[in-house]
């Protein structure tokens, strides 16, 4: 998966919001919180969170890496170059990534955006 595509699967998400974030990060957010993010460039790097138990079972992929600074939180980072997943499967851990996020935001927060 490219970059412009995991762009335009984190637009298509419910209550998605995007921002310009460090002059040089696109950052993907549900209730002003992260979900995804990538640079800015046209193949760069893209990173997201994972479940818990499969942050190892990732990581092991080529292409794949734990992500500076947030993998203690789970998140993984992706070279597209190298990547052997499919699109389909990248694309489901976006939005898996998207509702792990949405899950951990306050009761109110969450009730507020479904109803959207």
């Amino acid at each position: 998966m490219t970059t412009t595509e995991l762009q335009r699967v984190c637009r298509s998400l419910p209550a998605a919001t995007e921002q310009i974030q460090w002059q040089k990060t696109c950052v993907f957010k549900i209730g002003g919180k992260m979900f995804a993010c990538s640079g800015l460039e046209k193949d760069s790097r893209y990173s997201f969170k994972v479940d818990d138990h499969r942050f190892l079972e990732l990581t092991d992929v080529p292409g794949i890496i734990p992500a500076p600074y947030l993998a203690r939180a789970k998140w993984v980072q992706i070279d597209p170059a190298v990547c052997t997943l499919g699109t389909s499967d990248i694309e489901e851990l976006v939005r898996h990534s998207h509702a792990l996020v949405l899950a951990k935001l306050p009761k109110k927060t969450q009730r507020l955006i479904r109803e959207k």
